[in-house]
């Protein structure tokens, strides 16, 4: 039976937070058959993200697919999305009955205000951190981690860590073969990058 991975966009999300973990996802699905990966938005169509690139989304909350996994990316749109109904009782009800509830970055937010933080360790982006402490709820922010697992919720810090999670996560819904050939398939091996000009 396929596997659905769902990621959820919406106007102003970060660009790398969504393409990212597809990325990865992606190539888990074409390793694996049983998995497949869809974007989902309040309305079907294009979503401009914050930096002008534009993701087609392939489904509308209201024909959605039941999700075995759910991924919020963040962004600035994350803050008016976190006071959005549809978009909360959406990440609510297809997160309760999905396996693993996860986010990236600011995405973190939206999953708090759908009561999947409440009494667990997370984290976000290192500009955000006050954002989410300051959401309460007995939710503990971690600094300086590069994700966060607790129980079935993963969220990660910023931007490039949504790629990190998400081998983390290929890594439970598969095991750590896959997870190293998915990174091999990306040549995702990141080294301290060297600028030009630099003296020290």
């Amino acid at each position: 039976m396929t596997k659905t991975i769902g990621i959820v966009l919406y106007p102003d999300f970060e660009e790398l937070d969504a393409v990212g973990p597809y990325e990865v996802l992606g190539m888990l699905a074409k390793l694996d058959r049983d998995y497949r990966v869809v974007t989902i938005a309040e309305q079907a169509g294009p979503v401009r993200a914050f930096s002008g690139l534009r993701l087609v989304a392939d489904h509308g909350f209201d024909d959605a697919p039941p999700l075995d996994v759910i991924l919020l990316p963040g962004g600035l749109g994350s803050r008016k999305e976190m006071d959005n109904p549809r978009m909360l009782d959406f990440v609510g009800k297809a997160g309760a009955s999905a396996e693993w509830v996860t986010s990236v970055c600011t995405g973190a937010m939206i999953l708090h205000k759908a009561g999947f933080l409440e009494g667990r360790k997370a984290t976000t982006h290192w500009g955000a951190i006050h954002e989410l402490r300051a959401l309460g709820g007995g939710c503990e922010v971690l600094d300086d981690a590069r994700y966060v697992h607790d129980g079935n919720v993963i969220t990660s810090a910023g931007v490039s860590a949504g790629i990190d999670m998400s081998l983390y996560l290929v890594s439970l819904l598969k095991d750590a073969s896959t997870a190293k050939a998915v990174q091999k398939m990306m040549e995702y091996y990141p080294k301290p990058p060297e600028f030009a000009g630099a003296t020290a």
